[in-house]
């Protein structure tokens, strides 16, 4: 098993925590550790419109001052998939059919689900 970094398992709960409380859906969190070398935690999320994707987006952005952690961020709320990258947590924020499309959590269905809040 691969060695626990405590900041990024913190990261991802605060990932976490940020969406629900911006009412993101169906929140996942995958430890992939002994998966990838890519990152340690995946943070998976539905929102139900682009406009709720943009206010997750930014909920997220606006941890980066109290994390210090700036994410990359690649896609855009119009297309149903977002990606921020913040080092050891990839976060992937998904339209419904975007995430029914691409199914994660089936790829990724080895990994160790650490949360999941529905």
């Amino acid at each position: 098993m691969a060695v626990e970094i405590p900041e990024a398992r913190e990261l991802a709960a605060r990932i976490v925590d940020a969406l629900a409380d911006h009412f993101g859906e169906d929140i996942l969190m995958l430890d992939i550790r002994d998966m990838t070398p890519l990152a340690d935690y995946f943070v998976i999320a539905s929102s139900t419109s682009e406009r709720q994707m943009k206010a997750l987006v930014e909920a997220l952005l606006e941890m980066r001052t109290l994390s210090g952690h700036k994410p990359r961020v690649e896609g855009e709320p119009e297309s149903g998939w977002v990606l921020l990258d913040f080092g050891g947590v990839i976060t992937h924020l998904f339209s419904g059919e975007k995430r029914r499309r691409y199914r994660l959590e089936e790829v990724w269905g080895q990994a160790h689900m650490v949360v999941r809040l529905q």
